[in-house]
């Protein structure tokens, strides 16, 4: 017979107590079930009771094990904060991991600033998801340039390995959705339905849980309706074919209150919509939403991680001759513009779509449109061929705002009737005369002189939006300071047009990870890159130097390029170069808008308790169309009525509407501050070396040390599992290892070895020893919900009891591990002379730490709809030391 509340061990289960014994079968507590079992199947673990009662003591070092390995599973579980992960993590970041792990299934928006690390919460919350079991099936979609990041930093930051979609291995007979069961795929391409892709998708087995980066690309509007990624994942969630989903982006609502609700609504379909009334939505958004801000972001000491960007404006001249060029480009836009207004609406469009994507082109450099143009001018004189695949990789990084321009743009290129003026060519060939004159463009000239002079020793990463750009920033800095200084990423790891420093015209062929690695380690003193090819990549271990060598329409994207460098781990103060003709129309409304985004910002701050930088959401709101129209139509303007046509224009930008949606989300969403770091545990990986030492001991093995780093031959006992070396050598319980290879040997919750002591020692058995060099008792329980299948991935929290001053106190789990990493246990059998000659007072003092337990529970917010508390081990003073 087995008694009510009996500790009982199952081969498959695990240890629970007994509820009710049925004679052949027996109903048992399990950590996260209640089984009915055969009795034949259990064996007797013996509790703390028990162990009192009969005088049984156990090995002081066994039980020391037990509970360590108890604590650390416990801190893992609720805050990832020992995974394999080789940089430090962050309070901002433990916390998210603590939130998202609260609940099950998780369905969350995490909106955070850039460069607060978000591959990072997503794997601090997936690692114990994953090697609980619990997450067997993971999908992540991402923007196309980041698939392969998202790849390579799961893999090498928490060795998660994630297969990557590839359309030509999704054919009908290969299964690829029902055999892959961790895969991260681009979303732009899973969203187009080609050759049944997306049926094959459905019919497999639904996933566990899905990620989606950028999600602000799930968009639904009014009046043009729902996106196609929006459509794919829709079906996903209303099919049942996710269990969780997890949505990243910095800029959740793009304006319109319809396409947020309708985000929201992915999510979560039982309390969000954009048919749904909005208070009433406000009110439960904080359930769904989480945005960390980077001025509030800290280190472990509460010391704050960023500083305020140090923005350097500079400017420079036209010569004549590019002012000669500039005016004629004006001209042939003006007369495009008018040719247009007599076409019909959708031939209208396309000129005007070529006319907007000329104007940007122009503003990065005479070089970019000069590439344009005479692309145009081969076609129309019939010395070209088919170039549209060539042109569209050649003039742009194709960022997906400027997608239908630069279509529009390929059609003018490559199609000979598409006119955007009448008799166009002696047109063309006038503004390429006038470009020819250009012998250096002075823009691209000051900036070599601002590096000269302003910044003659650091490394710096130049940003533009066009590769013909690009090519010549590349050049003139081979030229100025040698060929082997200067580094380029795009998306095509290609760029025609350098011109070496002899004068020989190249093509360069690099791989964007190898040359951010180069420059991160300071054999590249200079990176130029594009928009596009720098999405998803951290540059600031040696640059805190930026320069926009163009300034692109929307403003968003300079805050996503500066957020390259203003990011963790960078150390020093960033300094951000801008460069304008004060002369130009695009100068003008630069410096207008400045000015309204200022206007803003004071506004944001009288209507918050505390400004916040949250320009990056209100930027986000206008969207790209607005910025486009801005700078597009200026050019129209008469200089006299110029500042009241800019008021007009932008009289809805950061509006009293707009204001409202800010400050209602960031009022409706939970973050992370201050006041919460003493929430945040203070432990990390070298607070798991007194358990592995103990359980090598245990085992009857030497923990070899050398300069930080440890070795040992595995003992028999973890051998079992397939992939458990004989032998380790060189492996750190840090997170900062000397290179690739020392990061592999990171030794955390995950690591095979590691995992196979935990499981020895949470499954030995005992529950009552005497510890020496302590004068107070330590009682150790286990807390978990009573109500099975609750909400969350945790199933239980270790708690712990002693005295202090006389009084009993409640330790977290996290203390509880620092009270045994600083015992010794002295002994490894009980010594009969250390122990206690009367248990009357053992167990008094057992039943009033239990009583003290259960009434203090409840203090830790704890996420279980009723706390049960069970007795997990007790450690008792020796005789003599107990004061």
């Amino acid at each position: 017979m087995f008694r009510r509340e009996q500790q009982v061990h199952h081969p498959d289960f695990g240890t629970g107590s007994v509820i009710v014994d049925e004679g052949d079968t027996v109903v048992v507590r399990f950590t996260d079930r209640i089984e009915s079992c055969a009795a034949s199947s259990l064996t007797r673990r013996m509790g703390i009771d028990d162990a009192v009662s009969l005088g049984h003591w156990s090995p002081a070092l066994d039980l020391t094990l037990k509970a360590q390995a108890a604590a650390i599973r416990s801190l893992n579980d609720a805050w990832g904060v020992f995974s394999r992960s080789r940089i430090d993590l962050l309070p901002h970041q433990l916390w998210v991991c603590h939130r998202v792990l609260q609940q099950w299934p998780i369905r969350l928006l995490i909106a955070d600033d850039v460069g607060l690390g978000k591959t990072i919460e997503a794997g601090l919350v997936l690692w114990p998801l994953l090697s609980s079991g619990r997450v067997r099936r993971l999908l992540i979609l991402t923007p196309a340039s980041l698939v392969e990041q998202w790849q390579f930093r799961l893999r090498t930051l928490f060795d998660i390995r994630m297969s990557a979609y590839r359309s030509v291995v999704d054919r009908p007979k290969a299964d690829f959705w029902g055999t892959h069961n961790q895969v991260v795929a681009s979303l732009p391409t899973m969203r187009a339905d080609r050759g049944g892709r997306h049926e094959r998708l459905l019919d497999a087995p639904p996933w566990d849980m899905l990620i989606v980066d950028e999600a602000h690309h799930l968009n639904a509007d009014e009046q043009t309706g729902k996106t196609l990624g929006f459509q794919l994942v829709e079906r996903l969630v209303r099919e049942q074919r996710v269990e969780s989903c997890l949505f990243f982006t910095g800029t959740p609502h793009r304006g319109k209150s319809y396409g947020f609700w309708a985000l929201m609504g992915l999510l979560r379909p039982d309390a969000f919509g954009p048919h749904r009334p909005e208070p009433e939505q406000l009110s439960r958004l904080r359930e769904v939403l989480i945005r960390n801000l980077k001025h509030k972001a800290t280190d472990m000491a509460g010391n704050r991680l960023f500083t305020p960007v140090n923005n350097r404006p500079e400017t420079y001249e036209y010569t004549d001759e590019e002012r000669d060029f500039y005016g004629l480009l004006t001209h042939f836009i003006v007369a495009g513009n008018a040719y247009a207004s007599g076409l019909r609406q959708t031939e209208q469009r396309q000129v005007s779509l070529v006319l907007i994507a000329m104007q940007k082109i122009a503003s990065s450099s005479v070089a970019a449109i000069r590439a344009a143009l005479q692309r145009r001018l081969h076609k129309l004189r019939g010395e070209a061929k088919e170039l549209r695949d060539r042109n569209h990789a050649e003039i742009s990084e194709g960022n997906e705002e400027d997608v239908d321009a630069l279509e529009a743009l390929n059609g003018w290129m490559t199609r000979q009737r598409f006119r955007l003026i009448e008799d166009e060519l002696p047109h063309l060939e006038a503004l390429l005369q006038a470009a020819g004159e250009i012998d250096e463009e002075s823009k691209i000239k000051r900036i070599g002189e601002i590096i000269e002079d302003e910044y003659r020793d650091r490394s710096i990463l130049l940003f533009t939006e066009y590769k013909a750009t690009q090519a010549l920033m590349v050049s003139t800095l081979m030229a100025r300071f040698g060929e082997g200084s200067v580094g380029f990423i795009n998306g095509d790891n290609r760029l025609e047009g350098i011109r070496r420093p002899s004068g020989e015209m190249i093509v360069r062929a690099e791989d964007r990870e190898a040359t951010a690695v180069a420059f991160n380690e300071g054999r590249l003193r200079f990176l130029v890159s594009t928009e596009a090819g720098g999405e998803g990549i951290d540059l600031q271990e040696r640059c805190h130097t930026l320069i926009h060598v163009d300034l692109p329409w929307n403003p968003m994207r300079l805050h996503q390029r500066v957020g390259r460098l203003h990011r963790y781990g960078q150390r020093n103060a960033v300094d951000v170069v801008t460069i304008r003709n004060p002369s130009t129309v695009e100068s003008r409304i630069w410096d207008k808008l400045e000015t309204k985004l200022s206007h803003i910002m004071k506004a944001l701050e009288h209507a918050m308790d505390e400004p916040e930088d949250l320009m990056q959401m209100v930027l986000g709101m206008a969207g790209p169309r607005f910025f486009n129209e801005l700078f597009s139509s200026g050019e129209l303007v008469r200089r006299d009525l110029f500042d009241e046509w800019f008021d007009a224009k932008t009289r809805t930008l950061g509006g009293k509407s707009a204001i409202k949606t800010v400050t209602d989300l960031v009022g409706h969403c939970q973050g992370f501050d201050l006041s919460q770091l003493d929430d945040v545990p203070k432990k990390d990986l070298p607070d798991l070396v007194p358990f592995f030492h103990g359980a090598l001991l245990r085992n009857g093995r030497r923990f070899g040390r050398e300069k930080g780093s440890f070795s040992f031959i595995t003992p028999e006992a973890w051998r079992g599992p397939r992939g458990v070396r004989q032998r380790y050598e060189g492996l750190i319980f840090h997170r900062q290892p000397c290179d690739a290879e020392e990061a592999k040997r990171i030794v955390g919750v995950g690591h095979q070895a590691f995992d196979q002591a935990l499981s020895q020692a949470l499954d030995g058995e005992g529950a009552l020893a005497v510890f020496g060099e302590s004068a107070h008792p330590l009682a150790v329980f286990r807390v978990q919900d009573a109500v099975t299948g609750g909400p969350g991935h945790l199933r239980q929290v270790v708690v712990g009891v002693t005295t202090d001053a006389g009084n009993l106190i409640l330790l977290r789990d996290d203390e509880v591990l620092d009270l045994l990493n600083r015992r010794k246990p002295g002994r490894t059998e009980a010594d009969i002379s250390a122990r206690p000659t009367s248990l009357d007072s053992v167990s008094a003092w057992l039943d009033r730490a239990r009583k003290h337990a259960d009434g203090e529970v409840h203090g830790l917010r704890l996420p279980f709809r009723k706390p049960l508390l069970t007795d997990l081990v007790l450690f008792w003073p020796e005789v003599g030391s107990c004061g």
